[in-house]
């Protein structure tokens, strides 16, 4: 007598997940005792923390805004109240926006050049936009150009997790109504604090065909 072996699989199929359904169903037996495990409903008195690092687009772009507007604010208060203020505005200002503090920032300013065109530390940052140290002779200070506008387009932004990278153009304009524009690269990281800090900044002026 043959046995039709699709049947004979459909059995043996059926016998499994009887059994899988035992197992799943019955209470564990231990010396007597009932082992089960259940979840209650979250209590009023008890909270749940959802940890989410990544970057969204909405904070770059707010980051990016906070950067220009801070550049012209260095130079309003360079002209309304002097090179003493302007400083402590910038010190404070790169202190928030970017990374110095976690270690080396890449930055690579616009009007920078030979072996200080790099200025991965805050007290080179500071000097390029405020100028007045002995240590970077050629810095003029960029902050305090007269600026009073600026306008950032993006050609794109990357982001990854906790970091975000931005590359475009930015458009500033000074209070003559000269317009300057620079290509422009960022690099943003969540910090410990929760907020968004540059650890990358190029900029450099377009390049002209001769």
């Amino acid at each position: 007598m043959h046995t039709n072996p699709f049947k004979q699989l459909q059995a043996n199929l059926s016998v499994t997940a009887a059994t899988i359904a035992l197992l799943v169903t019955a209470p564990s037996m231990a010396h007597g005792q009932v082992n089960s495990t259940t979840t209650k409903p979250t209590s009023s008195n008890s909270k749940t923390s959802v940890v989410n690092i990544s970057i969204t687009e909405a904070e770059v772009l707010a980051a990016q805004k906070a950067w220009g507007e801070a550049l012209v604010s260095i130079s309003t208060t360079y002209d309304e109240k002097g090179i003493a203020a302007a400083r402590a505005l910038a010190d404070n200002i790169i202190d928030k926006a970017y990374a110095y503090q976690s270690g080396l920032v890449l930055f690579k300013p616009t009007l920078t050049t030979g072996d200080q065109t790099f200025r991965t530390t805050h007290k080179g940052a500071l000097s390029y936009f405020v100028g007045g140290d002995s240590s970077f002779p050629k810095d003029t200070g960029f902050a305090l150009k007269g600026w009073r506008k600026v306008e950032i387009r993006n050609a794109g932004i990357f982001i990854l997790g906790n970091t975000a990278t931005t590359m475009g153009n930015v458009s500033i304009t000074d209070k003559t109504g000269k317009v300057t524009t620079v290509d422009k690269t960022w690099q943003f990281v969540r910090g410990g604090d929760g907020k968004l800090r540059i650890i990358l900044h190029h900029s450099s002026l377009p390049y002209s065909p001769k």
